[in-house]
């Protein structure tokens, strides 16, 4: 690999204008630490929090930086220190990586503006700390194009959905249900029924997305035509045992408005006696409009939740971001198995230069994940 300071590759960019991304020339990541890895990509994700980016709620001020933080690819290059990794091996990057402190804070993530992380929606990525950073795809899993997608998940959204299920305290048996059935929503519900739930109802309101949580053997309500609460409440008249979260702050109504509080507060209501619910849709405070944020103030800071019906129902929750570093190898070996095959999940492969259309598809809701090619 030519790893010149001139050299350059392409790569998705965000300047800070909601509804708009950019693919241009940035420079090629290089070797800079003695434990640095630097990994020619070859599949990267377009992911639901890319959205949030794209909406203008959050992201560093100091535009432009490469977007993406899900990745499949190739070991290029190798720092001096590098021990447990070679060139040409098979990897995983996930969304979080080590920032050399690693411990329970929030690691420094990929494609949100950090200097020392760049996007991984770009032919190149350089890895810090790659010993402890990258997830090594298992020697008998395959390399072919559909193994590689479903690795391809478990850099985010299929770790994500299954530890949000973890959160809510599931265990097999279970009935749940899953608000959002966006990609993290549908890794939630096809997590619970790998791990043996009773039933899964899952709930959106986009029918495209519904008819995928069907293919899964998932129950599916689409609020635009019926009340959410309503119509689990009749068939589970106690109860779910368990709902989860898996939309976050840009939660919206029946009428495709934002409606603060609206799932947090239908998943009480759902939920049965000693229940458990897990949160895994990003929330987070408020903060001034910047360059890269320019909506960022108008990102609710909190939102209205009854503690007396929680506390009244004896409901348990659970929350927080997840590392795939610490979540994935279970399923990696289920893909590798041939137990597990999120790949479903996919309804796009498209290549770089397509990433502006589709980032366009994605937020209209006609696309449910997007995967990024490279040659």
């Amino acid at each position: 690999m030519n790893s010149t300071l001139n050299a350059t590759m392409r790569a998705v960019a965000w300047f800070g204008q909601p509804y708009n991304v950019s693919v241009i020339d940035l420079p090629m990541p290089r070797i800079v630490n003695e434990t640095d890895v630097v990994v020619r990509i070859t599949s990267s994700a377009i992911c639901g929090s890319d959205l949030h980016f794209y909406h203008g709620y959050s992201g560093s001020p100091n535009i432009p930086w490469g977007l993406g933080h899900e990745a499949v690819g190739y070991v290029a290059e190798i720092g001096s220190a590098v021990t447990s990794l070679s060139v040409g091996e098979y990897v995983i990057i996930p969304d979080n990586a080590d920032d050399g402190h690693w411990g329970p804070a929030h690691p420094l993530s990929f494609g949100v503006g950090s200097p020392d992380y760049g996007g991984l929606q770009a032919e190149y990525a350089r890895v810090p700390f790659a010993d402890q950073s990258l997830l090594p795809i298992p020697i008998n899993g395959s390399s072919n194009a559909t193994a590689e997608l479903d690795y391809l998940m478990v850099a985010d959204v299929f770790t994500t959905g299954w530890h949000a299920l973890s959160y809510s305290g599931f265990e097999a048996g279970d009935s749940v249900a899953i608000f959002g059935a966006g990609p993290v929503g549908l890794s939630a519900a096809y997590s619970a029924t790998l791990r043996g739930a009773s039933r899964v109802y899952v709930v959106d309101r986009i029918q495209s997305r519904l008819d995928l949580a069907s293919s899964i053997g998932a129950i599916p309500v689409n609020f635009n035509t019926t009340d959410p609460v309503a119509a689990i409440m009749s068939r589970e008249p106690g109860g779910v045992t368990r709902s989860v979260d898996c939309v976050g702050f840009e939660a919206v109504n029946a009428t495709g408005q934002h409606a603060n509080g609206i799932v947090v507060n239908n998943m009480v209501a759902v939920t049965a006696q000693a229940g458990g619910m897990g949160i895994a849709g990003v929330y987070f405070a408020a903060s001034n409009n910047t360059a890269g944020a320019p909506l960022a103030e108008s990102v609710p800071e909190q939102a209205p939740l009854s503690v007396a019906s929680i506390w009244g129902k004896r409901l348990t929750i659970g929350s927080g971001i997840v590392l795939p570093l610490i979540s994935a190898p279970p399923l990696l070996n289920l893909i590798a198995s041939g137990i597990a095959s999120p790949s479903f999940l996919v309804s796009a492969e498209i290549g770089i230069e397509q990433a502006p259309e589709y980032y366009r598809r994605y937020s209209d809701h006609l696309e449910n994940k997007i995967v990024i090619r490279f040659p």
